[in-house]
C-alpha cells in the first residue's frame, strides 16, 4: 500500500476481472475504492473456486483494499442510490452497459465534471470476454507445436485472462489521466474502453498486424521457441524442463559459455556463413540447428549442475514450475517482499497476498488489506457520502433496499463446493 492517491474516492460498479482490477490497483496506491454490488452479490460473487465456507477466492483477491456497499440494484430506489453515490463521488468505473441505469448522462446530471470509465465488450456494443476477444485477435492460432498441420491444428487458448488484466491496468491509467485533465480544465469525461479494442489494438501496437499484412499470410507456429530471437525450452538428463532466452549479446554470450559450445558454434558459423553474435536474425533463422546443439548438452547434465553453470555465466533462464509449485516457491513467494498476509480473509483461508507490484525502495509498501465482506461498509458510505441519518439508513435496510455486512454467513450449504 502506498498513499499517492490518498484523498481520491472512486465508485466501482463491476464484476469479473477487468473492471475490478482498476479499483484494486488504485486502492493499492491509497485511493478509497467503494464497490457497489447487488445486495445478494454481483455476478462474480460466487465465482469458482470456493473456499470451505463457500466464498470465492477470485472475488476475495480482486476486491482487496475496497469498501463494499450492498444495494438492491434490481429496484428503482436502489439504482437511484447508486447513481447518487457516483455523482456525489465524481468518478466511477463500471462494466455495466451504457444503456443501463448507470449511464454517464445519469451520473453527470448536475455534475458536469463527472468522470466515468466504462469497460465494454466491442466498440459496436457486442458482448465479449477475454477468451472470445483472444480468439478474434488470432493469438490461439499462433500457438502450438511447430509440426502441427496449419489446416487442421486446433487453437491453444491462454489460461491467464491477459486482456482482462491489461484492460484493467489501461483503465486505471485512463482514469488518472482524465482526473489530471479535470484538475487542469474543470472538464469531466466519459471514457469507454472496449476489451476487444485492447486485444486487436495490442496486435497492432506489437507490430504483429503489420507483420501479417507484410507477409500476406500467417506466421508459422513455433512451439515454445521465441519469435524473432533465440530461445526455447530444453530438458536435462534428469527430466527437468527449463526455458532459456538470448535476445541480447550478453545473453547470447552467457548461454554459449554456460553450455561450453564456443567451438561448436564457431564451426556452425563457418558452415552457414553467418555470425550469431551479430543479432537476433541469424540466431532465429537457424534456431533449429542451434537448439540441437544446446539440447545435446542439456541431455548430458542434471539440472542442478547445469543451473550452476548458467547462473555463473549470467544466462537468462528459468525452470518450468506448475502454478502450485510457484505458489510454494521460497524465492518467488516466501522471501519476496511483494507478498504479505491477511489472516482475516472472509474466506477463512490464510495464504500469501500480493502488495503493489510497484516497489519504491525509499518507501515501505505497507501491509496488504483484506477484501471486505459484502455490504460491510453500506451504512458507513451512505452516512458519510450521502449524509443519510442512521434512521434513514435503518429504514433502507428494513425495506431491503440496502444490506449490511454478510460476515458470519456460511455459503457452503448454498453453493456447489469443490
Amino acid at each position: 500500500m502506498y498513499d499517492f492517491l490518498k484523498g481520491l474516492s472512486i465508485l466501482e460498479v463491476s464484476s469479473f476481472v477487468a473492471s475490478p482490477t482498476v479499483g484494486l490497483y488504485c486502492g493499492q496506491f491509497g485511493a478509497e475504492v467503494i464497490r457497489v454490488d447487488h445486495k445478494e452479490g454481483g455476478l462474480d460473487y460466487d465465482r469458482f473456486m470456493l473456499a470451505d465456507n463457500g466464498r470465492s477466492l477470485a472475488w476475495e483477491n480482486l476486491n482487496r483494499t475496497k469498501k463494499s456497499v450492498a444495494l438492491d440494484l434490481r429496484s428503482g430506489e436502489g439504482r437511484e442510490l447508486c447513481v447518487e453515490l457516483a455523482s456525489k463521488i465524481g468518478q466511477c468505473v463500471t462494466n455495466l452497459p451504457e444503456k443501463s441505469f448507470l449511464s454517464h448522462a445519469a451520473m453527470a446530471k448536475g455534475r458536469e465534471d463527472m468522470v466515468s470509465v466504462r469497460i465494454m465488450g466491442w466498440h459496436d456494443g457486442r458482448q465479449a470476454m477475454d477468451f472470445t476477444v483472444n480468439a478474434a485477435a488470432g493469438y490461439p492460432l499462433m500457438t502450438g507445436p511447430a509440426d502441427w498441420d496449419p489446416a487442421t491444428a486446433p487453437p491453444v487458448n491462454q489460461l491467464m485472462p491477459a486482456w482482462d488484466f491489461l484492460t484493467g491496468a489501461y483503465c486505471a491509467f485512463t482514469l488518472l489521466a482524465a482526473l489530471r485533465h479535470r484538475d487542469a480544465t474543470g472538464e469531466g469525461a466519459e471514457i469507454r474502453v472496449p476489451l476487444g479494442d485492447v486485444a486487436i489494438g495490442t496486435l497492432a501496437n506489437s507490430g504483429t498486424m503489420a507483420e501479417m499484412l507484410f507477409r500476406g499470410g500467417d506466421r508459422e507456429r513455433l512451439g515454445n521457441a521465441i519469435w524473432g530471437a533465440f530461445g526455447s525450452d530444453m530438458i536435462t538428463r534428469d527430466g527437468v524442463r527449463f526455458m532459456v532466452a538470448a535476445l541480447t549479446a550478453k545473453q547470447w554470450d552467457g548461454i554459449v559459455e554456460a553450455f561450453g559450445l564456443a567451438d561448436e558454434i564457431a564451426a556452425l558459423e563457418a558452415e552457414l556463413g553467418v555470425r550469431f553474435a551479430e543479432g537476433d536474425t541469424p540466431r532465429f533463422q537457424h534456431r533449429d540447428r542451434l537448439l540441437a546443439l544446446f539440447q545435446a548438452v542439456a541431455s548430458r547434465h542434471d539440472y542442478a549442475e547445469l543451473e550452476k553453470r548458467m547462473a555463473a555465466a549470467g544466462t537468462t533462464y528459468e525452470r518450468y514450475r506448475t502454478p502450485y509449485e510457484a505458489s510454494k516457491d521460497p524465492v518467488l513467494v516466501d522471501t519476496n517482499p511483494l507478498f504479505g498476509r491477511t489472516p482475516d480473509n472472509p474466506s477463512g483461508f490464510d495464504y500469501p497476498v500480493a502488495r503493489s507490484f510497484a516497489n519504491m525502495p525509499d518507501k515501505p509498501r505497507g501491509e496488504p488489506r483484506r477484501a471486505p465482506y459484502l455490504g460491510e461498509h453500506t451504512e458507513e458510505v451512505l452516512a458519510d457520502t450521502l449524509g443519510l441519518s442512521s434512521g434513514a439508513i435503518g429504514k433502507l435496510v428494513e425495506r431491503g433496499i440496502a444490506a449490511p455486512s454478510d460476515e458470519g454467513h456460511d455459503y457452503s450449504k448454498t453453493r456447489i463446493m469443490p
